[in-house]
């Protein structure tokens, strides 16, 4: 009895000491993340205190550059601070992409891409990152209806069959913004449905190909409606047609691809979109993204992107996440039945 009498005794207390111990620890983590959270939130509160640096991981002068540059300006009314865009263009974009990929999240450094970011994973057998793990999705600021269609005007076709008969008698040389780019996939699309063979020239960037059909290097671009359009009116370039669904507000006698003898033609443009480096606290993402919703209050700046071919957009960053790993997919596809060869 004496010993049973004990064992209970001792027993009871080590029973309850655990316990009181168990309750502690939950008590001391609770505190912990609840000051991380605390932290967040102050450090969201005095964000940003020095300029943020954008990083556009094409040249200057292409359609990504064009957009974010406009929007930029919007955005610092909000965010109180300069964006400044760092264009480091190379390899279709993952030379800039790798900077933001290894960046610290303090929201100093952000990417601002094209929908060449959701194509690359499909294209290259290795990247120095991983699309998803190794970014912050934060908002697409842009979705793109189409792209225009051009030619050197030292190309013998006013219309999109007369390209086409053209493209069945010689080889025709198109250029694109880089391999796996929108431009390229483009391009390969209408050679499908065209039943024609064209050779792809891609260079680093939109501005690069952009010289290059100017000045006859290449036959055909698919530039962004943004850049095309002073050199359509120019009379610099010539426009064939639109990849998008319907025609755009800005270029209202340019006919779409599918009404002009290519029926249920339709390539978009995708979006423009910004990401963080991996881990970007949640607080930092939600400022990010309500600058860009802000910044769509100016009609200014919503009938720039609406009249050159592109919807202005802002969609909260849980949704824009779906839709980036949706496109993942989607492209990986898309990049299989074209059978186009992996870098």
């Amino acid at each position: 009895m004496i010993a049973w009498y004990h064992f209970r005794m001792k027993s009871r207390p080590i029973r309850s000491v655990r316990c009181r111990g168990e309750l502690t620890l939950q008590k001391i983590l609770l505190s912990l993340l609840a000051g991380a959270a605390c932290a967040s939130t102050a450090y969201a509160q005095n964000f940003p205190t020095r300029p943020i640096r954008v990083v556009v991981p094409f040249p200057a002068g292409g359609n990504v550059d064009t957009y974010i540059r406009q929007l930029a300006r919007q955005m610092e009314n909000t965010m109180g601070q300069p964006l400044v865009i760092d264009n480091r263009g190379g390899a279709n974009g993952i030379v800039g992409c790798d900077i933001v990929a290894k960046g610290a999240p303090d929201g100093y450094t952000i990417l601002a891409t094209s929908i060449a970011f959701a194509v690359n994973p499909a294209m290259y057998k290795k990247l120095p990152y991983d699309s998803e793990k190794d970014f912050t999705p934060i908002t697409n600021y842009a979705n793109g209806l189409g792209y225009v269609m051009a030619v050197h005007p030292s190309v013998p076709a006013n219309n999109t069959k007369e390209l086409i008969a053209l493209a069945k008698k010689q080889p025709l040389r198109y250029g694109s913004a880089g391999i796996g780019n929108g431009q390229h996939l483009a391009g390969v699309l209408f050679s499908q449905k065209a039943g024609v063979e064209m050779l792809h020239v891609p260079y680093k960037g939109g501005g690069p190909v952009l010289t290059a059909v100017l000045g006859g290097e290449v036959h055909i671009n698919f530039p962004g409606a943004s850049v095309a359009v002073p050199h359509l009116k120019s009379g610099k370039l010539r426009g064939i047609g639109f990849t998008g669904e319907k025609r755009i507000s800005s270029l209202p006698d340019l006919p779409t691809l599918a009404e002009s003898g290519l029926p249920g033609f339709n390539f978009d443009t995708g979006w423009h979109a910004m990401f963080g480096p991996p881990k970007l606290p949640a607080a930092l993402v939600n400022q990010f993204h309500a600058a860009v919703k802000k910044a769509f209050d100016n009609a200014q700046l919503r009938e720039t992107f609406s009249s050159t071919g592109y919807e202005p957009a802002a969609a909260p960053p849980a949704e824009f996440a779906k839709l980036f790993k949706t496109d993942l997919k989607r492209f990986a596809e898309i990049v299989r039945a074209a059978k186009i060869e992996l870098q």
